[in-house]
């Protein structure tokens, strides 16, 4: 039993020094390369979702790298990245479109997942390493194999369903603002136009849902939340 669990306890314990490193370094690198978005149309959309949550001057930050996307920290700072604000200021979308990705990350950030990706990155590196060594002494060599593959299946599961709890965060915070739903949907529809092929493969390895099932989710949240039509008046009689 002794040998058994020796590996899990050295796992754990090298999982605990990995997060804390990872989170130190996460803070340093993105204190070195991001700012504050200066863009009066951006930042009035920002504030607007910020009222919304309680917090009167919401700061989103700009984060140097090409890539399109948003970021949320496990400190619960939001940023958008250069490439996607560089894409904003050439018109390739609006400022609803991009307050639509800032609430997306809030959603993150209430939810709680921005902590717990970390948390979880760092348990599933220390999973894989007492599973692939428990596994190993009755598999050899295929046991480590098999470890990293039930890690992955696990934690690509959990990135697809905080995706869908953030869409459904980001879709409440945008009717709340008087943004409404729309700006979601075509930021979604842009995305996947400009990043072709993005998704695609087996669904079960993917950390993302497919763009097509989450803009049917938003769409059929947005029904949902529509209010009824009024009944038909009774006709007067004669």
């Amino acid at each position: 039993m002794a040998k058994l669990l020796l590996p899990v306890l050295l796992a754990a314990l090298w999982g605990w020094v990995m997060w804390r490193f990872a989170m130190s370094r996460m803070k340093a690198e993105l204190d070195s390369k991001s700012c504050p978005i200066d863009d009066p149309a951006l930042e009035a959309v920002v504030r607007r979702l910020g009222r919304q949550v309680g917090i009167d001057h919401l700061q989103a930050n700009l984060y140097a790298m090409e890539a399109v996307n948003g970021l949320a920290a496990p400190d619960g700072r939001i940023f958008i990245t250069s490439g996607l604000f560089d894409r904003y200021k050439k018109g390739h979308f609006t400022a609803a479109e991009i307050g639509s990705v800032i609430a997306h990350e809030l959603g993150h950030v209430a939810r709680g997942h921005s902590k717990r990706r970390m948390i979880d990155w760092t348990g599933q590196n220390a999973a894989k390493m007492a599973l692939g060594m428990i596994l190993s002494r009755f598999i050899p060599v295929v046991g480590y194999h098999i470890a990293n593959f039930l890690a992955t299946l696990l934690m690509t599961s959990l990135s697809r369903r905080d995706e869908f709890e953030a869409d459904e965060y980001a879709s409440a915070l945008m009717v709340k603002a008087g943004l409404g739903t729309a700006p979601q949907i075509s930021m979604f529809e842009k995305l996947s136009r400009l990043t072709p092929g993005a998704g695609a493969g087996v669904a079960w390895l993917q950390s993302h849902p497919a763009t097509a099932d989450r803009i049917a989710a938003i769409k059929a949240r947005a029904a949902g939340w529509a209010p009824a039509p009024a009944p038909d008046a009774p006709a007067e009689r004669e």
